[in-house]
This record gives structure tokens, sequence and C-alpha cells, in this order.
């Protein structure tokens, strides 16, 4: 089996086209269609339903891509394993959701990089449904990632759960509102939300729904800074961690607000395919030093 041919199959599967795969392989079109063909042609079936758009494996496709990213990944782990130094090279890809970017970005990077100086890092910011995506499709080799607590990553993923953060109601300081509501008196407010794609946004619309409730959105904003800045102006109800309003400029101009029999919280998560392999040692470095990280934040 010629490997060439199997990264590019892998790659037209990843990204669902022969004209991205090209791209990521930085190889012409017709390079990626012949390699896939020879790759066809030894296997004796078909990998790809051509008709399909995006690009889609058969059945015989899904399974050769299954084996292939493993073997794939025993390669570079037989790489790592023979050089003379011992030494984990190659690419790094992880993803980070933005709630844990403060947390990620700093001692535990700094620790994979000085461990693993011939590792190339390459960090992906993103929502963490989209960072689950990715990292069950292979394009990330792991992801720290926010569900809402009760959620889980799904079945095939490996997953490390590094505990749940609550999360905090918060309305500007003089809106005459008590300290303690029910969700209906909240549910007369408009909201100051991130944007589409965080998945505790989506538990919380299901809670109002489940109520019969609106849940109505009056401004989506991805920095958490600039919604608590919206909130602090009266412009609607704005969901934070307590680490985040510990830190803001406009703690002062804010009022949390509890829910009766509503507690929501979320839990962060390392989330990898397996075998992790080569990575194995950064992924675990990584996700320590991101435990700690938390910890001493919520500390």
């Amino acid at each position: 089996m010629n490997t060439h041919d199997l990264v590019a199959f892998v790659a037209v599967v990843e990204t669902g086209s022969i004209v991205a795969a090209s791209a990521r392989l930085n190889l012409t079109q017709p390079g990626v269609t012949r390699r896939i063909q020879n790759l066809e042609e030894m296997l004796g079936a078909q990998l790809l339903d051509r008709l399909s758009k995006p690009l889609k494996p058969t059945a015989a496709g899904h399974e050769a891509y299954e084996q292939g990213r493993r073997l794939l990944r025993m390669l570079d782990d037989l790489k790592s394993g023979v050089a003379n130094d011992g030494v984990v090279r190659g690419e790094f890809r992880l993803g980070l959701t933005p709630f844990l970017s403060e947390a990620g970005l700093t001692a535990p990077l700094d620790a994979v990089r000085a461990e693993f100086p011939a590792l190339a890092v390459r960090v992906v910011s993103g929502w963490s449904p989209h960072q689950v995506e990715r990292v069950c499709r292979n394009e990330l080799d792991a992801a720290a990632i926010c569900l809402p607590d009760g959620a889980v990553p799904p079945a095939e993923l490996l997953a490390d759960d590094l505990g749940a953060e609550p999360v905090i109601f918060v309305v500007a300081r003089d809106v005459k509102m008590s300290r303690i509501v029910d969700l209906e008196r909240l549910s007369q407010m408009s909201w100051v939300i991130n944007q589409d794609g965080c998945g505790f946004r989506d538990a919380l619309k299901r809670r109002f729904d489940a109520e019969h409730l609106p849940f109505n959105i009056a401004v989506e904003a991805l920095d958490s800074e600039l919604r608590l800045s919206l909130v602090a102006r009266g412009l609607g109800v704005g969901l934070v961690t307590p680490i985040a309003l510990k830190r803001s400029a406009f703690r002062d101009k804010l009022k949390p607000v509890a829910v009766r029999g509503f507690n929501p919280a979320v839990r962060a998560w390392i989330v990898h395919r397996p075998p992790a392999g080569r990575l194995a040692r950064p992924i675990k470095l990584f996700r320590d030093g991101l435990d700690r990280e938390l910890k001493a934040l919520i500390g």
C-alpha cells in the first residue's frame, strides 16, 4: 500500500471535497483524484460516493477511513519511536473553547511546548460542539471543551472530566428585581448572550421551552466582557461564571440573580480519539495543567 494514497483518501473524507483535500495536501486536484483511484484499485472497492455533496465515504470507505486513520497514527508513532533521540515530533492540533482560553493558553500550553520542543502545537478556537465534531472527524487531535452539566461527549471519544463550574445569571444593579426569582420572572427580560453554537445556550433554551416560556435575545456577542458591559447598561439578562464575574471591570454594576429550582453549571472536558499514540503524553500534560489552572481559578 502506498501511504500517500491513504493520506489523500483520509484528507478527502475529513474535508468533504477533492478541492479542500488538495489545498490541505498542497497537491493538484487531479493528483488527489489519482491517489484515491489507486487506493480503490488496490483495495478492490469503491470508497467514495461521488454523487454526494460533500463527498461521503461508502460503507467500504468508512471502514477504510477508520482503519486507515489508525494506521497513519501508528506510522507517526513508529517514526517517533525509532528516532535516535526519542523526541515526540510532528503536529499537535488542539481545539480550545473560548470559555477555557484564559486558563488553557497560559501555563498548560507553556508546559507542553517546554516539555516537547520538537512538537508543533497548533491551537484552534471554536465553540464546543464544533470542536467535538472536528475531533470526531480527526481534524483535531484533542480539544478542551465545555458542556452543560449532565451532557457528556460522544462515546466514540475518550473524555477526561475536569469538573463543573456554576453559571450565574446577572442583571444591571439598578434593575428592580429580587435576588431570588422564578424562571417566569426571568423570561420577562431579554437576553444578552453568546452567539449560537454554545451548548449551554441550547440547553437553556430547551429549559425555557419546556416551561412554555419565551426566550428573547436582545444582543448576541462573542466577547464575555462586552456582554457584561451591555448587561450593566440594562440591555437584558446575562450569563457568567464566577471567575469571569470576579475579574470583570463591570462587576460593581451587576447584580447576581438566583432562580428557584434551577442551578445551571458547565463542565469542562478534554476529549480525543483513541488511540492517542505518540500524543498521549502531550495530551496528559496539557490536561493536568488545565485541571490545575481551573482549580486555582475556582478556588
